[in-house]
């Protein structure tokens, strides 16, 4: 157990003195949603490969009853989030719009876009992802993409979904909502972080949402219906962590300065494939911390991952932290203990655990390579 554990895990959440409470503190809501189901959609509307190779019957049957107009504002607005800066554009879009009092159906896209600065953007301004850049972005294009929509009411959007779906949607829905009760990330992950969470999480099932799990507002996911039951509470368990500790906080500026130091990990962060993302320091720390966490979380809750396999070639092996902080946080007992995360970050960032000679051996011992060999990977790896 580290120094700081024991008097931390105290008053935490599921520590002994907790455990006395009735009930899982975790309420799971589980949802269709006919709005978000037609933002995504227009990715496979987009004829980019990603999307097709699930969904190019559905596109070949649906696209011809749209304008002509709509079938090339569709890619248009794709590339124009890209070049804005916003990024791959049904995926913000779902977010943005998931600030909207509603987006159950077209109807409620419809009257918020209708009037998006009285509509949406109060929310999206107060919550954590707001971006002025991408707001400007949205909010020039909210006519264009107001007319998607409205062509995609006008050509049964609703019934051609409920066509394809209804059924595979209904199933995942009672699945889902019969199965997660038994889980209670909420309480596991207030024991392992030392934060409060809401009690509740939404998961919004959809059919076109392949191949992306979207977190959105608050702690709401968007997730496809085929999803298992331990792949949407791992999912679950991982977003809801961002971000893990306060990103400009003492604990996490003093291990960013200790990994600045460090001979491999900003070699990963520079050199790695940038389709990967976390392109920079701060993004790979947020990042790998969560995973180190998540997986105590899923193993807690029984539906964990072998942390050799899941790591070893994860994106290409980059995830070195994430097995760096499970083999300190295993070694302290953190699964069982818990405690404050963030002072434990920064206990280890004061007595030398993140620096290489102790936070490599850490990281090889749970990836099973050696420890001048953790990154990039040989090609018998």
């Amino acid at each position: 157990m580290s120094a700081l554990a024991a008097p931390l895990v105290a008053g935490l959440p599921g520590s002994a003195t907790a455990q006395t409470r009735p009930g899982p503190r975790t309420v799971w809501r589980v949802n269709p949603s006919e709005g978000q189901d037609a933002i995504a959609f227009l990715a496979p509307l987009s004829g980019r490969e990603l999307y097709t190779r699930f969904y190019a019957d559905d596109v070949a049957l649906f696209a011809p009853r749209l304008t002509e107009v709509t079938r090339a504002a569709v890619p248009e607005l794709w590339r124009s989030a890209e070049d804005a800066g916003v990024g791959l554009f049904s995926p913000n879009l779902a977010l943005i719009l998931s600030h909207a009092a509603a987006d159950a159906t077209i109807d409620d896209l419809l009257a918020a876009l209708a009037e998006p600065e009285a509509n949406i953007r109060p929310a999206f301004e107060a919550g954590t992802y707001w971006n002025e850049s991408d707001w400007a972005w949205f909010v020039g294009k909210a006519g264009e993409i107001r007319a998607v929509f409205a062509d995609l009411k006008a050509a049964g959007f609703a019934a051609f979904r409920q066509e394809r779906a209804g059924i595979a949607l209904e199933a995942g829905v009672s699945m889902l909502r019969a199965a997660l009760p038994a889980f209670d990330v909420i309480r596991s992950e207030e024991r392992l972080t030392g934060r409060t969470f809401a009690p509740e999480i939404d998961i919004t099932v959809l059919y076109f949402s392949k191949p992306h799990g979207i977190k959105v507002r608050g702690q709401r996911f968007l997730q496809s219906a085929d999803y298992d039951v331990a792949t949407t509470v791992r999912i679950a368990a991982h977003e809801l962590l961002h971000p893990p500790i306060p990103m400009d906080g003492p604990a996490a500026l003093a291990a960013l300065a200790v990994f600045g130091r460090d001979p491999l990990i900003p070699r990963i962060v520079s050199e790695h494939d940038p389709r990967w993302g976390y392109t920079t320091l701060e993004g790979l720390f947020n990042e790998d911390l969560c995973q180190a966490l998540d997986q105590m979380v899923s193993e807690d809750l029984g539906v964990g991952r072998n942390p050799a396999d899941r790591w070893r070639k994860a994106d290409d092996g980059i995830h070195v932290m994430a097995a760096g902080f499970y083999g300190l946080l295993r070694d302290d007992r953190w699964a069982r203990e818990g405690g404050s995360i963030e002072a434990w970050v920064l206990d280890a960032a004061n007595r030398g655990r993140l620096a290489p000679e102790v936070f490599h051996a850490a990281a090889a011992e749970v990836l099973e390579r050696p420890v001048d060999a953790l990154w990039p990977l040989g090609p018998d790896a």
